[in-house]
């Protein structure tokens, strides 16, 4: 018996992996990679207001970004058995890594990635795109996620949610007790 329940929490696993493989590509791929695209052929324009420091800003977002958003992909799989995908829950609450400064560190990530387009493109259209992204996934965490979290998860839930702010990082890790 012990050797089934484990060979199905493999299979979930396993599953957890390759439906999070598939939605990093389609979600996070579309939103920060192909709808920019679209927007502005990823054509360097002259950067906003003339200041090239801008441009570096840019980079200095998008560079760190790239490896949180995986890291907090593969924590999703691995240690919450699930994805980000509503549709495939975790099942646990996944409260380390990067969650341990801030809930939406996929979210953050994401937004991170176009904002630094924006800058480093010099691209207005990429600008208010990113605006209208954070505005979405705003009003997602809000109506639907976070009351889904709370249902789901209960108290660790809300014991999370005191401590560990929804969109600015904190400086030092929370510690889960």
């Amino acid at each position: 018996m012990a050797g089934a329940g484990k060979s199905a929490g493999g299979s979930r696993r396993v599953r957890a992996i390759v439906v999070t493989v598939v939605f990093l590509m389609l979600a996070p791929g579309t939103v920060a990679g192909y709808i920019p695209w679209l927007i502005s052929r990823w054509r360097v324009h002259a950067p906003f207001p003339g200041f090239t420091i801008l441009r570096v800003i840019g980079a200095i977002l998008i560079v760190p970004a790239i490896p949180v958003l995986l890291e907090c992909f593969a924590r999703f799989a691995l240690q919450g058995i699930g994805t980000p995908a509503p549709l495939f829950p975790t099942q646990h609450l996944v409260v380390r890594g990067f969650y341990r400064f801030v809930r939406n560190p996929m979210y953050v990530s994401v937004l991170a990635v176009i904002l630094g387009q924006a800058l480093f493109f010099g691209s207005a259209g990429i600008l208010i795109y990113a605006g209208i992204a954070w505005l979405i996934v705003h009003l997602f965490v809000t109506g639907y996620e976070e009351p889904t979290l709370k249902r789901t998860f209960g108290t660790e839930y809300e014991t999370y949610k005191a401590y560990v702010p929804r969109w600015v990082p904190r400086l030092r890790p929370w510690g889960a007790r």
